[in-house]
């Protein structure tokens, strides 16, 4: 049974593979494509029954034990975030059917799609930090192609940015991994929690653990480290914005809790200290970039950076209840940027542009489209009982006990200035003067929708239905509060 953990890092890719034998196929893509993504579902939702019910799953590769071998580990966090990673790619990738073109239909996008798709999950359930690198690496080389895809000015000069950015942190990826080898002796990351415990976190190994801070902190757009994300993630189309949004930076949040929750947690006067104060600055720029920006993209990237600021905020307070509601959030947080950087690719298909001061009145013509919009903007902030209200809770009453009573209120306040910034996209277009009627209307939202209504239902079912999927939440965060759970399952110690 233990197969079924590998499966969801097989299925993209095997699909990925087969698709680029079908290039020129695109209906048969399309089929592939859907069907892949409909089965990765199944086996996210079979992987978080298992592991409800069986504890942590573990995979051995090539019969090696671990530490020796390359080991699969699916504990509760990693299987919600596999599910919430099928449901996300699952959205998008009917969105690209009707948003994407031909004409990067035609140069492999959704090959490059699915290997993204297997990036993402591989980092989630990997074991050991060489092939969290690897999957890392897997994950960027598909990112690269997609946000070049299609080859207009703006993309290729961000990309550029992109790519340096990504260069520059593997590398120190690599740096990084190999000073922990040469004081550890080893990469798996359950013996790396026994070894580290065992020889004591010292100033060498707080050192390491500032350098995989900054590493991931790159790749999860952490202040300073997030000035690359906001350029970058708004010259793509909408599609892939909403899979990089939902998906790339929440790889490097879960480096982030795997790493200092597992492995360095020893001496949290150092690190995770500074992960509380850069957790603030992040949240305060990311609201700034929000407010000054009239740009509907570049509006909803900032607000990825303040999430982030959120979620990492309960790292450095490191109590069980910040960090179920860290995960809460997380989840919630994938689903509803998704799901907004979509409904704004359908606004800048209807108005042909994504400046605010050029629309005006698109909920006159797009009722549906307006109104989902409200309703995400408000799961986004937090307002209750809609998704985001559960993990901002949690993640509060966690800040207040452990006496963090400045970052609590800089969270507090950043949300009602993140309320006020999409709630200044759905003011300026939708509700005011209406600028383009029906016949002067750039495109067409036909087929757009669907795929945001699926993805709003499931932002409400987390918020209404908060008693059910609150005991995963609560099994995901002691699992990551008690290391020995997680050492015991993959060591058999």
């Amino acid at each position: 049974m233990n197969n079924l953990v590998i499966l969801p890092i097989l299925i993209p890719l095997i699909a990925g593979v087969l698709l680029i034998f079908f290039n020129r196929q695109i209906a048969l893509q399309k089929w592939i494509s859907a069907i892949a993504s409909f089965v990765l579902i199944g086996i996210g939702i079979s992987l978080v029954n298992q592991v409800s019910t069986l504890g942590i799953q573990t995979l051995e590769l090539g019969s090696w034990k671990p530490p020796f071998g390359i080991v699969l580990v699916a504990d509760m966090f990693a299987a919600l975030l596999v599910l919430t990673t099928s449901i996300v790619s699952l959205a998008c990738l009917f969105f690209s059917f009707r948003s994407i073109g031909k004409d990067r239909e035609k140069h492999y996008f959704y090959p490059f799609y699915q290997f993204l798709i297997t990036g993402v999950i591989g980092a989630f359930l990997t074991g050991d930090l060489f092939n969290l690198f690897v999957f890392f690496e897997v994950m960027l080389i598909a990112s690269y192609a997609l946000i070049v895809l299609g080859g207009t000015k703006i993309q290729l000069r961000e990309s550029i940015k992109y790519i340096l950015v990504n260069i520059v942190s593997s590398v120190l990826f690599i740096v990084a991994v190999a000073y922990l080898y040469a004081i550890t002796g080893t990469l798996n990351m359950a013996d790396l929690s026994v070894r580290v415990a065992e020889a004591g976190q010292g100033p060498q190994l707080t050192v390491v653990a500032i350098l995989f801070l900054i590493v991931f902190g790159l790749k999860g757009a952490i202040f300073p480290l997030f000035f690359w994300l906001p350029g970058s993630y708004s010259a793509p189309p909408a599609v892939i914005t909403a899979i990089f949004g939902g998906l790339l930076t929440k790889v490097g949040i879960y480096a982030i809790f795997r790493t200092f929750t597992l492995i360095f947690y020893h001496d949290t006067g150092v690190t995770h200290q500074l992960i509380v104060v850069l957790a603030a600055f992040t949240m305060i720029l990311g609201v700034i970039g929000s407010l000054a920006s009239w740009n509907v993209k570049t509006i909803l990237v900032y607000t990825i950076v303040y999430g982030v600021g959120f979620v990492v905020f309960a790292v450095g307070i490191l109590s069980t209840t910040a960090i179920a509601g860290a995960i809460y959030y997380l989840i919630h947080d994938m689903i509803i940027k998704a799901l907004l950087f979509l409904l704004a690719g359908a606004m800048i298909t209807v108005a042909g542009t994504s400046n605010l001061k050029e629309m005006g009145g698109l909920i006159k013509n797009h009722p549906l489209l307006g109104w989902m919009f409200f309703v995400a903007a408000l799961a986004l902030a937090g307002v209750p009982p809609l998704s985001g209200f559960i993990g901002k809770l949690l993640i509060t009453q966690g800040g207040l006990e452990g006496g963090f009573y400045w970052v609590v209120a800089i969270g507090l306040l950043s949300s009602l200035l993140v309320l006020y910034s999409v709630m200044k996209i759905f003011m300026n277009g939708f509700w005011r003067e209406q600028k383009l009627s029906k016949d002067e209307e750039k495109g067409t939202t036909k087929g757009l929708l669907y795929p945001c209504a699926f993805l709003l239902m499931i932002s409400i079912a987390l918020g209404l239905g908060a008693e059910w999927l609150y005991p995963y939440v609560w099994q995901a965060a002691e699992t990551l509060m008690d290391p020995s759970t997680y050492i015991q399952a993959v060591l058999k110690e």
